[in-house]
């Protein structure tokens, strides 16, 4: 069974694509490991956080950039002490995120609360499902989460650690977001691939750069997902109709949006 198309009006649509894909709020340069470049910083961030002129960052002419000086793990993590001290970090995760050159391969590991302001590429995973009647499965995100909290969302979201592989993280996600195992699902597939890139709501300083890969299912009759982490409100089979007010109303992630898009979406 397919869910019926979201019948989207064009003019939301291309308003979600903008938001989605946009440049920050200021100019960034970028932030280089021997001379690979792995982010993107405010001009003045070092300067602000009390690094420049220190033993971990760099400034590099005539490039125009941040270079972090020494092996690359280490050093960030000793970059995100200090930016979380002063307050310039997001909320405190104790999870390590991957660092990749431009081409994709991994350079060394960082602290999550630090990738938005570093402007580092981060990996996320998505799920979407529908039900056997081709209603919409969706979760509401905890009210205290620290990013889009209360917004509606994929049935499950989640970044990819440093230690996972993109499948690894869905079958983990699957389980701790909504108390699944991939075997219970039917139809599992790849959906696609997406890019967003767009300043950070929650640090004013922050910048997205997200490679999401999505995936599609079915849940069967009597299959009901149920939370495990405590990081979500609720869980939700919508109806086509109202999932697409939502949509439009934007009381879902921007990131949940492109992907339900990509799955579902139409022109009314």
């Amino acid at each position: 069974m397919q869910a019926a198309a979201l019948r989207l009006a064009p003019g939301w649509r291309a308003h979600l694509h903008a938001a989605a894909d946009c440049a920050p709020r200021r100019p960034r340069v970028p932030l280089a490991w021997r001379g690979r470049r792995i982010g993107s910083v405010e001009p003045d961030l070092f300067e602000r956080a009390g690094l420049a002129g220190g033993a971990l960052v760099r400034w590099r002419d005539p490039q125009a950039s941040w270079e972090v000086v020494g092996e690359l793990t280490p050093a960030l993590a000793r970059i995100a002490f200090v930016l979380r001290d002063r307050g310039l970090a997001h909320a405190w995760r104790d999870e390590q995120l991957a660092v990749r050159n431009e081409a994709g391969a991994v350079l060394g590991t960082v602290e999550r609360a630090v990738v938005r302001p570093l402007g580092i590429a981060t990996q996320a995973v998505h799920l979407v499902a529908i039900d056997p009647r081709g209603g919409h499965w969706v979760q509401q995100r905890a009210f205290d989460k620290p990013t889009d909290p209360g917004l509606w969302d994929t049935l499950v979201g989640g970044l990819v650690p440093a230690w996972d592989s993109v499948e690894e993280a869905l079958a983990r996600e699957t389980w701790e977001e909504a108390g699944l195992r991939l075997a219970q699902v039917r139809d599992l597939r790849h959906g696609g691939r997406l890019l967003t890139r767009r300043p950070f709501r929650e640090l004013a300083h922050g910048y997205v750069v997200e490679v999401i890969d999505w995936y599609a299912c079915t849940l069967p009759d009597g299959v009901m997902p149920a939370n495990q982490d405590g990081e979500v409100a609720g869980f939700r089979c919508m109806r086509p109709d109202e999932a697409q007010r939502l949509l439009e109303r934007e009381a879902f992630t921007i990131d949940a949006s492109l992907v339900l898009v990509a799955a579902f979406g139409g022109f009314r």
